[in-house]
C-alpha cells in the first residue's frame, strides 16, 4: 500500500529524476570478444548465458573480464565447456522471451539468466513478469533441453550510486518485489535455482556509470555461479 501511494504521490519527482539519470548516465558499450566457443578440458558441459546488459558484460572492456569469461574460465579448469552468450543491452524479460523464440534450437545443460533491471525501470507488471519467466522456463526446457536454470537475482537497486533518492528507494522496492516472485518460482520448480550474489556495491566494484558491475564484481559473480554449476555437474552430466 505504501509503495503504491508513494508511486502516485512522488510521480512527478520520479519522472523528473528518471529523465535526469538517463540524460547524465554514460552509455557504456558492450565489451569486445567472442560470444560462443569451447574452452577447458574434462567432461563436456554445455552452458548458455542470456539476458540483459549485465549478462552481456557492460562495464568492462572484454568478454574475458565479463560474466561469460569469468564463468567459462572457472568451469574450464574441470570441464570442456561449450558455451554461448545471448544477451543485449536494454533487454527485459519480454525481450529475452523473443530472443529465445527467434534462436535456433540447441542443446545446453545449464542456463544462467540475468534479467530484471529493465523490467524494474520499465515498470513491467508483476503478472507479465511471471508470464515471461514461465515462457523462458518452457523455451529453455523444450527448445534447448536445459536441465538447470540459474536465475541471478535482480540487483539491490536501492544501493545503486548513480540513482538519486527517492528514485533509488522506489526502484529498489520494485526490484525486491520481482525477486520475491522469482524466488517463489525457484522454490516450486525443480529446474530453477534463485542465486543471490552478495557482491559489494561500493564504487570500486561498480563500472564508471555507477549502474553496471565492474571487473571485480564480475569476477565474484562468475566464480559464485561456476561453483554452483560445478556442484550440480555430477547430477546433470
Amino acid at each position: 500500500m505504501l509503495y503504491h501511494l508513494a508511486t502516485v504521490t512522488l510521480a512527478p519527482v520520479l519522472v523528473a529524476q528518471g529523465t535526469y539519470v538517463r540524460k547524465v548516465t554514460p552509455r557504456l558499450p558492450e565489451p569486445e570478444g567472442a560470444r560462443a566457443g569451447v574452452w577447458g578440458s574434462g567432461p563436456a558441459l554445455r552452458l548458455l548465458i542470456l539476458g540483459d546488459s549485465a549478462a552481456a558484460g557492460v562495464g568492462v572492456d572484454s568478454q574475458a573480464q565479463a560474466l561469460s569469461g569469468r564463468v567459462v574460465a572457472a568451469l574450464g579448469e574441470f570441464h570442456r565447456v561449450h558455451w554461448k552468450l545471448l544477451a543485449d543491452t536494454g533487454h527485459d524479460s519480454s525481450d529475452v522471451v523473443k530472443r529465445l523464440d527467434d534462436a535456433q534450437p540447441e542443446v545446453f545443460d545449464v542456463a544462467v539468466l540475468s534479467v530484471g533491471v529493465n523490467d524494474v525501470t520499465g515498470r513491467t507488471p508483476v503478472k507479465r513478469w511471471l508470464t515471461n519467466l514461465a515462457a523462458i522456463t518452457r523455451l529453455l526446457a523444450e527448445k534447448f533441453q536445459v536441465r538447470r536454470i540459474l536465475f541471478s537475482s535482480v540487483p539491490p537497486m536501492h544501493h545503486f550510486p548513480a540513482l538519486p533518492q527517492p528514485l533509488r528507494w522506489w526502484l529498489g522496492r520494485r526490484a525486491v518485489t520481482l525477486n520475491s516472485h522469482a524466488r517463489s518460482i525457484s522454490a516450486r520448480h525443480a529446474r530453477w535455482e534463485f542465486v543471490d550474489v552478495a557482491f559489494p556495491l561500493e564504487s570500486g566494484y561498480m563500472a564508471s556509470d555507477g549502474f553496471h558491475p565492474g571487473e571485480p564484481a564480475y569476477a565474484l559473480w562468475g566464480q559464485h555461479l561456476a561453483g554452483l554449476i560445478r556442484d550440480d555437474a555430477a547430477r546433470l552430466l
